[in-house]
């Protein structure tokens, strides 16, 4: 497994330890990070994405919302909105990030952390997500 994919874990528990027990993110970000092997570039790339998700967690939230179709926010999983979050800060906030490696990371990770449906969920919602993205900057 590659160094950004262990970073993007590590910020998807961080993001789902700090909604659960809404400690300081620092401090759950720092616990979980002495726990984790990670490259020096890596480590800044996770503090850096879960830092960008928080503070602009009300914007994300509401470009979720706004992209789901059928769902009530509150009965999103946890975990898959926590993907979200992350994807969709990846999409916006961070533009050295190719799309579709966004995309496809949030999808893997919602494979492995998720339910069976939760990839297809999170590739709908990011694939909306960014092409509302591109239009907008297009």
């Amino acid at each position: 497994m590659g160094q950004r994919r262990k970073a993007r874990e590590l910020v998807i528990k961080a993001l789902y330890c700090w909604e659960i027990r809404g400690s300081k993110p620092e401090e759950i970000y720092n616990d979980l990070l002495s726990k984790t092997e990670l490259d020096p570039p890596s480590k800044l790339f996770s503090a850096d994405l879960f830092k960008k998700t928080i503070q602009n967690q009300k914007e994300i939230d509401e470009l979720i919302r706004e992209n789901v179709q059928h769902w009530d926010f509150t009965r999103i999983a946890i975990v898959d909105k926590n993907i979200l979050r992350m994807g969709i800060c990846e999409l916006i906030y961070m533009k050295d990030i190719p799309v579709k490696v966004s995309i496809d990371e949030a999808i893997e990770l919602a494979k492995k952390y998720s339910s069976e449906d939760s990839g297809s969920f999170v590739n709908g919602v990011l694939d909306a997500i960014a092409r509302k993205i591109e239009k907008f900057k297009g």
